[in-house]
This record gives structure tokens, sequence and C-alpha cells, in this order.
């Protein structure tokens, strides 16, 4: 039956009469949301391929895909098959490749001397990647964890991370790798005085146009585990990386750090992990106004693959908003080993 008003409970009728507009002074939110044409006219962020850069795993041999138990869907790859990868890149459009080395036990020691040698895993993989793919961009990492038998990003001596000596032979190292054609240096051991010590080092060697990527402020997170598994040292490590590595806890000592690099001669800076750290991503690039990047580091990566086969997320439309979160906070790209199913995601638009 039909309600004249009288028997209506008085807060029914009162919130008949409210006028929605009166409230909103006509803004409505909603406007631009109804269609996605009009979403897509509006988006404030944009995600492209552009931004991405695929982070791999070297191993030695030919014809090696080595499955990562602890990063479903990624492999460890023979120089082959990097060069392969590498060309795929290209063809969806991914601007750089990173390149992380897992080398035999019998090129690791206490010094990480392996490091040195212009021919290593590393530098073939660059010599090779830069004849078959000459417009792809090589990044490649000085950091000793991969050469050396504890696990550690520089030289151990009496249970020390020594610095001096780790920054003389990381910018040694570096040379070489520009040597053999990488076109960005990006150093990830956190040791002090390192940029200054590369620039100078890369420009005495005449590679004034290679480009410096500091791991400007590298922290000590939990979520590594899955890369050290991929290069080899997650049986290897002994103690932690805390006495180099930043604390988790610690905004302002990373804005600081970050200024130093910037000091020293770095073109571009690096937040590592990412999501975590969206703070400082926005504090970088609002302070020094550099190219700022964000690394969305293994575990990161493992976790939502791990969510996706559970079924708990819908693995793409996560992995695509959390690459849109590192650009919101202020970044102009983002390490991530998702950069192949990123850039056929958005090839398809929407995104």
């Amino acid at each position: 039956m039909a309600s004249n008003g009288k028997n209506t409970a008085p807060g029914l009728r009162a919130a008949s009469e409210i006028d929605v507009d009166e409230i909103t002074g006509h803004r409505r939110m909603r406007r631009t949301r109804v269609a996605d044409w009009s979403r897509r006219l509006t988006r404030e962020t944009r995600l492209s391929v552009d931004d991405l850069i695929w982070p791999i795993f070297i191993v030695p041999g030919s014809n090696v895909l080595e499955p990562i138990d602890a990063m479903p869907g990624v492999n460890r790859m023979s120089v082959d098959k990097a060069v392969e990868a590498a060309k795929m890149a290209a063809d969806l459009g991914i601007p750089a490749l990173a390149t992380f080395p897992n080398v035999e036990m019998q090129h690791r020691d206490q010094t990480g001397s392996y490091a040195l040698e212009p021919d290593n895993l590393i530098n073939q993989t660059t010599r090779a990647t830069k004849k078959a793919v000459p417009n792809i961009g090589v990044i490649t990492d000085v950091a000793l964890d991969p050469f050396t038998d504890h696990g550690h990003d520089g030289i151990l001596r009496d249970g020390e991370i020594v610095n001096d000596e780790t920054v003389r032979q990381i910018a040694a190292a570096a040379v070489h790798q520009a040597d053999a054609g990488a076109d960005i240096i990006a150093p990830s051991d956190m040791m002090d005085g390192r940029i200054g010590a590369i620039r100078r080092a890369l420009d005495a060697a005449g590679h004034q146009n290679v480009a410096i990527m500091s791991y400007a402020t590298k922290f000590a997170s939990a979520l590594y585990g899955p890369y050290r598994e991929a290069i080899g040292t997650s049986g290897l490590l002994k103690g932690d990386k805390r006495t180099y590595y930043l604390d988790p806890a610690n905004a302002t000592e990373a804005v600081r750090d970050a200024g130093l690099d910037v000091e020293e001669g770095a073109d571009m800076l690096m937040v590592k992990p990412g999501l975590a750290y969206l703070d400082i991503c926005q504090a970088l690039k609002d302070t020094y106004g550099l190219p700022v990047f964000a690394y969305q580091v293994s575990g990161e990566y493992s976790m939502i693959k791990a969510g996706a086969a559970a079924g708990y997320v819908d693995g793409e439309r996560v992995m695509m908003e959390k690459l849109l979160a590192f650009k919101r906070a202020g970044c102009d790209g983002v390490l991530t080993y998702f950069a192949p199913e990123a850039a056929r995601m958005l090839a398809k638009g929407g995104w």
C-alpha cells in the first residue's frame, strides 16, 4: 500500500527530503568516472612500456633456461638465451635490461676478485647483447656479492666489510663493465664514496657518456630472499648487511645518503625495495629533481605470484596497480621482473 507520508518513519522522511546537490554544491566527483573514455581522459598517472627495466639472471653454459623456484616464471639463462631475451624485450618496447650473474663457486673468493675479470660472465653478456641488440640499454651492477664466497657486497676483512678497499675494486670493475659496452653502471653495494670513485674512474678511462644509476637508498629489507637464491648467495651469506644497508626506519638518513650520491655525480637515483618505501621515492624526486627509479624486488614479485596462484588476488591487476603506485610516487621508471608481462598488458591498452 502506498504511503501518504504521514505514517513514514521520521528518519526516512527526513532523508527523502535531503537535497544532495545543495550538500555537494553541484560538485559531483563521479561525473568523470562514468565512462571508460572519461576515466582515460582524466587519468593523472600514466604507465607505459618506457617506464620498465627488466632484471635478468645469467648463468654459465649455453642453451640454459633454469627455473628459479622462489620466483615463478623467472629463469636463470645462459648468455645466448639472454640475447634472445634482449631481442624479445626490444620487440616489446622495453628500453633496458639489468643483468645479474650467478657465477660458479670456483670464481668466488673472499674479495670477489672475479669482478675484475674483463671477460667475466656479466661482461660476456653485455658484449653479446650490445652486438645483437645495440639499441637496448644494458645496466650492470658492480656490487661484489655475486663474486664473493661469503655473499656480502664488499670485501670481508676480519669480520668487517671494508669500505675503501671495496670502493677501489668496484670502481675498477665498473671500467671493465663500461669497456664491455654497459650503458649505465648501477652500484648496489652502499659503500661510502663509491659514486664519486666510479665517476672518476669512468671519466679517466674515456667513458664520460656512461651514466651512473645509484642505488642511493638500499634498505636492509627482508624482501631479498628470492633474489639471493637466484644469484646463488642465499646459502653463503654470513651475518647480515645492516652495517652498510639503510635501516628501514630511517627516512631522513635515506634522503641525506642520496644527497651525497648526487654531490658525487649520480645521474639517476634508485630506491630499493620499492613498495614499502614510496615515501622515499617521493622525497628523492621532490628534493633532488633527478630521475628516480624503484626496484620492485624479488620478494614483492614472488608474493604477488603466490597470491595469484592461490586465487587470493587477480595477479595481473595487482601487478599493474603496484607499478602505477611507483609512478604516482614520482618514479620515472621501475626495475621489475614483471616487465615482459606488463609490456604485453600495456600493449592491450587500458592502463
